[in-house]
């Protein structure tokens, strides 16, 4: 039994089992998202199979200790996981962050890489910006700080203390892990990358400086729409990703 099998339940969802599938992606979720909205993904990729990569101290796994240290975090991905061949790997936000850096990780030691890291709404490693400190906040504040800059929680979650309580320590692990973030130098990777953002999403005119970590002249895709274009514009992205993914 391979540990990709071991960890299925834990590290790893998965809306429908395809053993017959061209490529496996796996998706690496934005701050505080659910692995559940990638892997309905799979209704559209019927050639592929897609899986939801769920962190510790997320979701499903709030009762467990959360990483919030990048490089343990992808050691514990190491540790856990097989990726069999052939497969590819998605990440929006700091999902993003997050796959290049299991993807260089991979390449560093000599391991099986993704054939095409799928790198979305996300400032390049070297450009990261500084990123507030919010371990202190409580669970109303750190979820109203997140809609004010993101504007992704509603009001009625905020205002719920029992939804707050349920949403707030992923977002508060996540942030976390990005506050920490330090990028270190490193050759650039010798595979593809593809590039994804939003028209109107401000991090979009920061997605050509992923040209400095592969020596591949990277694809974009700008799609009208936010930092979540992907839900602004379902079928011109899925158009795009099924391209991109069986070309």
């Amino acid at each position: 039994m391979t540990k990709v099998q071991h960890a299925t339940r834990q590290w790893l969802l998965c809306r429908r089992r395809n053993p017959d599938a061209q490529v496996r992606i796996y998706c690496f979720p934005h701050s505080g998202g659910s692995p559940g909205e990638y892997v309905r993904w799979a209704d559209d990729l019927p050639d592929a199979e897609v899986w939801g990569v769920q962190l510790p101290g997320r979701g499903s796994r709030t009762s467990e200790n959360a990483i919030t240290d990048m490089h343990h975090l992808v050691q514990a991905l190491m540790t856990q996981l097989d990726f069999p061949e052939p497969f590819m790997f998605f990440g929006h936000s700091l999902g993003a962050l997050i796959a290049f850096e299991t993807a260089l990780r991979l390449s560093t030691e000599e391991r099986v890489t993704p054939n095409c890291p799928l790198l979305s709404a996300m400032w390049p490693p070297h450009a990261q910006v500084t990123r507030p400190e919010v371990s202190h906040l409580d669970d109303a504040d750190l979820l109203a700080f997140v809609d004010g800059k993101y504007g992704t929680v509603p009001e009625e979650i905020r205002n719920d203390p029992d939804m707050a309580a349920l949403m707030a320590p992923a977002y508060r692990a996540d942030l976390q892990l990005l506050a920490a973030y330090r990028h270190q130098p490193h050759a650039p990777l010798d595979i593809p990358m593809t590039l994804f953002g939003g028209t109107e999403d401000p991090i979009s005119g920061e997605l050509a400086g992923w040209r400095e970590h592969t020596r591949h002249e990277p694809h974009t895709h700008l799609f009208p729409g936010g930092h979540f274009y992907f839900r602004d514009r379902p079928r011109d992205f899925m158009t795009a990703l099924r391209h991109t993914v069986f070309c």
